[in-house]
């Protein structure tokens, strides 16, 4: 099934072998120097300006403002999950402490 099909020898082209021609000789043209012109400076490339509309700007403020409100309620998430944690551990250190008070004595 996961065999690859190669096809038969029988139906594969054969590849033809090429001749090579005999090269012609190239026609000998005078060369006449041609006048130097004056180098010109090169041109200024065009570079795309961008235009804010008003509506644009409300939307890169707006988007902006939204990644702003996203990425800080995630961090203040994940300050407040680590201070319940340390709390949570604190009242266990607390209460683990006063059992082994309470079993000295």
């Amino acid at each position: 099934m996961f065999t690859p099909k190669y096809p038969t020898p029988d139906t594969a082209p054969t590849p033809v072998p090429a001749t090579p021609q005999p090269a012609a000789p190239a026609p000998v043209v005078p060369t006449v120097p041609a006048p130097v012109a004056p180098a010109a400076p090169a041109p200024v490339p065009a570079r795309p300006t961008v235009q804010l509309t008003a509506g644009s700007t409300l939307a890169l403020v707006g988007g902006g403002t939204a990644v702003v409100l996203v990425v800080g309620a995630v961090l203040v998430s994940m300050l407040l999950a680590v201070a319940i944690t340390a709390v949570s551990v604190a009242v266990c250190a607390v209460v683990l402490k006063s059992m082994l008070n309470q079993q000295g004595k």
